[in-house]
Order: C-alpha cells, then sequence, then structure tokens
C-alpha cells in the first residue's frame, strides 16, 4: 500500500477519499498496512483518515493511553473535523473511547475491534527473548486465528520494535498504561453508536471482552467474526467492511 503521508505541523496522517470522515485508531504494533482493504473500501465513500500515533515519540511521562487520547485531539482540531466517525483496534480502541468520553459531541460513531480498555492478554510486561526471532514470530502468529497472516514483513516489524530499547521500553509503558487505565467504571457515559467488531478467536481481547463491552456501553451493537483473531479488518477484511458499511449506512451525518 503506498498511500501519501501528510504533514500539519507535528501532526503525520493519511487521509484519501472524500465525505464524512472516518477516522481511523492503529494498536501498539499497527502500521499502516493494517488498515490497507479498510481504506481501499471505504475511500469511495467516506474522508478515510489515520493519524500515525507517536507511540515512540512523546516523552515518558506522556506515553500513556491519555497522552494518546489527547494527541488524537490536538490532530481532530488541528484538521478542523466536527463530526467523526472513529474505528480503533486494540489499544486504538482504547484510545478511541478515552477521547470519545471526553469529546462526545464530536463523535458520531465508534467502532471497535479487538479493544483493549477492559482486560487483554499483550505480549507481555517484559522481553526476556528479545532478541529470539523465532519467539516474536510467535507471538506475532497468536493475534490472528491463522497464523499465515502473520507475513514475515509483519513479524520483521514487530522484531524490529522489541529489539530496539528505547522503542521496547515505550511498548512495555504504554502496555502498562493500557491494564491501568480500566474503563469499566466510565463506558455507561458512552452515548453515542458503539460498533463492536469482533473475532470469536481472539486470544489477545477474548468473546467475554466483547461481550463485557456490550453490555456496559448503553448505545451498542456486537457483531461476530468466526475463524478470526484479533485484527478482524486485516485476517476477514471483506465481511468486516461489509459489517462496519451496514453500521455506518444507519449514522450517517
Amino acid at each position: 500500500m503506498e498511500y501519501e503521508i501528510k504533514h500539519l505541523g507535528k501532526f503525520k496522517y493519511v487521509e484519501e477519499g472524500e465525505g464524512e470522515p472516518l477516522v481511523l485508531l492503529h494498536g501498539l504494533f499497527g502500521a499502516l498496512s493494517n488498515f490497507k482493504d479498510l481504506v481501499d473500501h471505504f475511500k469511495s465513500t467516506h474522508k478515510v483518515v489515520i493519524p500515525m500515533l507517536p507511540l515512540f515519540d512523546l516523552n515518558i511521562l506522556e506515553t500513556t493511553v491519555n497522552g494518546l487520547a489527547k494527541h488524537v485531539q490536538k490532530f481532530i482540531e488541528a484538521r478542523g473535523f466536527t463530526k467523526v466517525h472513529l474505528l480503533g483496534n486494540s489499544l486504538g480502541g482504547h484510545v478511541g473511547l478515552v477521547y470519545t468520553l471526553k469529546n462526545q459531541e464530536l463523535v458520531k460513531t465508534i467502532t471497535l475491534t479487538g479493544s483493549s480498555g477492559l482486560f487483554e492478554n499483550g505480549m507481555g510486561e517484559t522481553y526476556p527473548k528479545r532478541g529470539d526471532y523465532d519467539f516474536i514470530r510467535k507471538k506475532t502468529e497468536m493475534t490472528f486465528y491463522d497464523p499465515k497472516v502473520a507475513t514475515k514483513e509483519l513479524v520483521d516489524e514487530v522484531y524490529s520494535i522489541v529489539n530496539n530499547r528505547l522503542k521496547a521500553l515505550k511498548v512495555i509503558t504504554l502496555a502498562k498504561s493500557a491494564i491501568r487505565h480500566n474503563l469499566g467504571d466510565e463506558l455507561q457515559d458512552i452515548k453515542v453508536p458503539t460498533c463492536l467488531i469482533w473475532g470469536k478467536n481472539d486470544t489477545i481481547t477474548p468473546p467475554m471482552v466483547a461481550e463485557e463491552f456490550q453490555s456496559l456501553i448503553p448505545n451498542s451493537e456486537l457483531h461476530w467474526i468466526d475463524k478470526c483473531g484479533h485484527a478482524p479488518m486485516m485476517e476477514v477484511p471483506g465481511e468486516f467492511n461489509q459489517i462496519l458499511s451496514g453500521f455506518l449506512a444507519k449514522h450517517k451525518l
């Protein structure tokens, strides 16, 4: 996927298409390629925007879920968006929820897939085998129902992150922040329509997490995708896009 990286002050982002803004928030090991099929599908109907979250660029005190949510808030303000459809995968869903809780008037809908915020089995809080490529490959494969989705390119990307001492420290810091920042007591305050799209075989944020989100968020609907892990938009993009299209069609601005 070759999309132009745009710059606006300190912000870097991808923006494709025209229409209502659909803002995509990636996870801890997320990359633009995670959203390739989603961007290709929705750029004909929406302005699809991927802000590149500064996972490794914030100072250590701001390397938190709240710090990333503030970055998203400043980005949306800088772009002048007043009503957005938010979508977040994994940590990106968590960031989207924190942003939404503080800016509900600016959010038209939120879609969560494999979101943290309640419970997650992460890569682990430490990396005792940082230099072990096979260990990282197996951990990356656990993200998916079909391990073949974890391409060498994807494994190489994760491997390069965890073998960079500073980046590894930031990953652990963010993972700990996500665990500490449990949203269980706040989700009842979310009023915007919420779509949960979950892999039935997600081992990182298991099905019970999706059910808990649905029970806590008042205006939410839950859709399951069978034979699918933690990143449905990558693993089963056709079914994912169909569910999301139906949801967004019901909530046009």
